[in-house]
Order: C-alpha cells, then structure tokens, then sequence
C-alpha cells in the first residue's frame, strides 16, 4: 500500500471529530516529552523543533492542511503555535474558515465557546503587549546607554600608532578597565592587542 493509499484509507476511516496535536520547541536540543505527554489523547501529532519566529515551519502548514471541519487543533500553549498576535489572528481565522476549533490546554482556551473565543483574543493582545513593552524598553536601554558614551556596532581598527601607544600605557601602569574607556574597546580587543605584541 502506497503512503498516499495509506493516508486515504486512515482519513476515511477517521471519527467526525479528529483531536489534531501540535507540539513544537524552538531549537534541536530541546525536548518535546512535555508537550507529547499533555497531549497524548489526540488522534494526530505534528511535531518539529524550529523557533515560532520562521516562517519555515513544515509540519506546521502539515497540520493546518490536515485538519478539516469538526476537528480540533490542540496545543499546550498559544506561544507554541504563533510568533504574533497578528499571526495568531491569522491562524484563528484560517481555522475558523475550515471550521475547526482550537484548544490550548495549559491555558483553558477552547474556541469552540464565546468565552473561550473571548479568552484567546485577550491572551493574544496582552502576548503582543508585552512584546512592545520589551521592545520600548531595548530602545530606551540603547538610548541611555548612547548617552553614556557607549558604542554600539564594529568597533573600527586602531592605527599603528595607536597600538603602540595602548601598549606603552599598559607597560606604564594604565589599568585595563582605563584603556577600555579610553579606546573605546572591549577588554578581550584590547588584551588581543597587548598579546599580538608578545607573539
């Protein structure tokens, strides 16, 4: 029997309402026991380790091709499932039209109720709240620090010259934290230029 027979054969013989799993982490050295064990009653589980933020999510277009009307896709929690709130509504949407529900268990969302609906389009727009609010505070961390002097980006070469002259400093007495300050470098770059001397 060919996988395509197979396949046939298994989604017809499927109940009217398929519990359809998602379980994802974001890098290859995680492990998915967790999810796989929460989410152990379902019919079909899709898994793969890839971050939410990429769109190249291969089992994920899988299951949102795989499941039909009166299905139910179930996750363990909505940061498994989008990188978002604009994805997560487009994602709500794609399964509304298909007529299936969603149902994230560690948050006791189920779409397939007003209140679960209500749940869910709250949970999403407090996610993106919070990752404005993150993103405000980097701005203002980066602005601040500016403000101190601090360098953001490659720290440009130093000259000959220069080079000679943070080694004399150093031979002198000048403390590394000092000539970090005052050359603008971190303190591996400048240990990596009092080594070169040496080598």
């Amino acid at each position: 029997m060919s996988q395509y027979e197979s396949r046939t054969t298994f989604e017809s013989n499927r109940d009217p309402m398929a519990k359809v799993g998602y379980a994802r982490v974001s890098s290859v050295g995680q492990s998915l026991d967790v999810q796989r064990e929460k989410l152990g009653d379902c019919d079909k589980l899709f898994e793969e380790k890839r971050s939410g933020t990429t769109d190249a999510r291969p089992q994920f277009k899988q299951c949102l091709d795989y499941v039909r009307d009166g299905d139910q896709l179930i996750v363990t929690r909505i940061d498994r499932l989008a990188r978002s709130t604009l994805h997560l509504c487009q994602i709500a949407e794609t399964l509304s039209k298909k007529g299936v529900d969603l149902v994230v268990l560690d948050q006791n969302i189920d779409t397939s109720d007003a209140t679960g609906r209500l749940l869910f389009n709250m949970l999403g727009a407090i996610g993106q709240f919070e990752t404005e609010i993150r993103a405000e505070r980097q701005m203002d961390g980066i602005k601040k620090a500016k403000d101190r002097g601090v360098q953001f980006g490659k720290r440009p070469a130093l000259t000959t010259d220069q080079i000679a002259e943070l080694r004399e400093k150093r031979k002198q007495g000048t403390l590394i934290r000092e000539l970090m300050a005052e050359y603008s470098l971190s303190k591996a770059t400048i240990y990596r230029y009092l080594a070169e001397n040496n080598a």
